[in-house]
Order: structure tokens, then sequence, then C-alpha cells
């Protein structure tokens, strides 16, 4: 039903709501301009009366029950606010997809908006950034093709946007960074910058930071820093390196690299499942569950004839 729906032939848009606009909505909202099949329902944020220029031709409120005919639910949202939000737009019968980035709740989460979902006979796709996300997949692939071994994930260096955001929710912080440096063998350092607020103590602060479950599991420094803005720089990395057997045949070694804007890759990543989304049967995925040839715009005998 839904692939006849909005299939290419009959040309029906599906509507999209952006359910935050900080650093990635933004970058959704030009994602959902850019493609064919996808129009704006509307932007849902806390203040809507903050109308910034980019946004003047199209709805902005603070409640998505006031938005016309939203398919589609794109949460630009903070990763803890996610479940929240899912289930309520889930439950008004809209499909959601986010970028949920705590990897080892991903699936209480799948298994929390799965309900949802089915009850409501919607769809959740979730922890669709690019780790997790889109390296999930790359992940999946080289096990699947040298199924013994070890991979290794190095992170950065760049800016973490989960991070970065999980900084901001301390207590005492005015604006903060955090910068994630590979040190190999998928071990991290994280570099963290802070604008302290008149009145906290700098090392009270740092200390809850280093506490929190985003930076507890690795080496973390927070330094204090009179301008983060001065400091600022979305652009991040990702290097996957599998080495390993295939069938009885050792020594295979394979390798991908990527140098990405962070939330313009996130944003293009939730844009293209949303899309998929349409073509599940009810429930939550993650993006290893998902076909790929789902998140592409096109005919599936065109795409298959060019890809394949």
């Amino acid at each position: 039903m839904w692939l006849k729906k909005y299939s290419i032939l009959n040309m029906k848009k599906i509507r999209a709501a952006i359910v935050g606009y900080g650093n990635i909505g933004k970058y959704v909202l030009e994602a959902l301009e850019a493609a064919p099949d996808f129009e704006v329902a509307g932007v849902v944020r806390r203040n809507p009366n903050d109308v910034p220029a980019e946004l003047k031709n199209y709805v902005v409120t603070d409640d998505i029950t006031k938005l016309e005919k939203v398919d589609v639910a794109i949460l630009a949202t903070p990763t803890r606010s996610v479940e929240s939000y899912a289930k309520q737009m889930l439950a008004l019968g809209i499909h959601t997809v986010d970028s949920f980035d705590i990897h080892g709740s991903i699936v209480d989460l799948r298994r929390s908006l799965d309900a949802v979902a089915k009850a409501h006979q919607t769809v959740a796709v979730i922890a669709a950034g690019w780790d997790p996300g889109s390296d999930s997949m790359v992940r999946a692939l080289l096990q699947a093709i040298v199924p013994k071994g070890i991979t290794y994930t190095n992170f950065g260096p760049g800016m973490s946007m989960g991070h970065t955001v999980a900084v901001k929710a301390i207590e005492g912080v005015k604006a903060a960074l955090s910068m994630t440096i590979p040190l190999g063998t998928g071990v991290h350092r994280r570099m963290v910058y802070i604008e302290v607020k008149d009145g906290y103590d700098f090392e009270k602060v740092a200390a809850a930071i280093k506490a929190d479950d985003y930076f507890a599991h690795d080496e973390t420094h927070v330094m204090q820093v009179e301008s983060v803005d001065e400091l600022k720089d979305m652009g991040h990395g990702v290097s996957l390196v599998r080495k390993g057997v295939s069938g009885k045949t050792q020594n295979q070694l394979i390798e991908f690299d990527m140098k990405i804007n962070n939330p313009a890759l996130t944003a293009q990543i939730l844009v293209c499942v949303a899309r998929a989304s349409f073509k599940q049967q009810p429930g939550a995925y993650t993006m290893i569950e998902l076909p790929v040839i789902d998140m592409l715009y096109g005919e599936r005998e065109d795409l298959i004839r060019k890809l394949v």
C-alpha cells in the first residue's frame, strides 16, 4: 500500500516535518529541499517565534499537531529526548527517523519503539546517522565478506555532535565543543572545550562532564576557553579497518575512509531513511535492517541497471 501511495509514477510527495532546528535540523531542511520526492510540512521547535530567513516560507510551530498532513517526522533533537518524541509521533500515525547515537542503548530503544510503531501501524528508523548508521552498514558488509577477524572504527579528528550536545546539557556549561581524536585500534581521546557560566566552578563542571556516560569510557580532557566559536569546525571523519579471514584464506585487509561535514551527512542520511520507511512493514528498524535500494530515489529497475 505504501509503495503504491508514494511511487514515482503518481508523483505524490512525502510530507516531512523537521522536529528540532539546531545544527542537524538546518541541514535536514536543505536535504529535503533538494529531494524531488519530499516536501517540507513544517518545522517544530521550542520557540516558534524564532523564524530565521530560510524558514519564512514554512510553517513553524511548537506542536506537530498544528501542521497539516505529516507523513514522517525527522527528529533532529538531542539523543536523550528521541524516545519521548518518537513515541508521541508514532502514536499520532506519523513515521519517525532519528540519529540516536548511544550505541549501548540502541537495542533497548528499538524494542521500545517497535511496540509503539506496531500498535499504531507506523515505522520508526532509529540510530540513522553516520555512526551509528551508515558506518553500521559498512561494518555489517565487512563482517559478511570477512566473517572472521577484527574491525577497528577510528573516528575523527573532528567535532562530535552528540558529545557536544551532551556537554551543553551539563549544569554550568555556557558553550561547548567536543572533539574526537583517534588514537588507533578503535581507541579515542575526547578533547572538550567549554565556556563556564558565571558563578560555577570549572573543576566541578569538568568532573561532571567526565562522569557523563558519553565520556566515562574514554580518555577525556576538559579545557576552559574564552570563546568556543573561535574553535568550532564541523568537519569530521572515520576510518574503518577490517582484517581477517574469508573462508579459510587469511590476510584479508579492507579499509573504508571518509572526511565529512558532520551535520550535513547526518541530515542526508535521515532523509534517505525517511524515504525507506515507507517501504517497510510497521515496526522499528536500524539501518542494517533496511534494503539499501529502498533509500534511493528512482524506479527500482532503473537503479538496478545503473548500480549493479
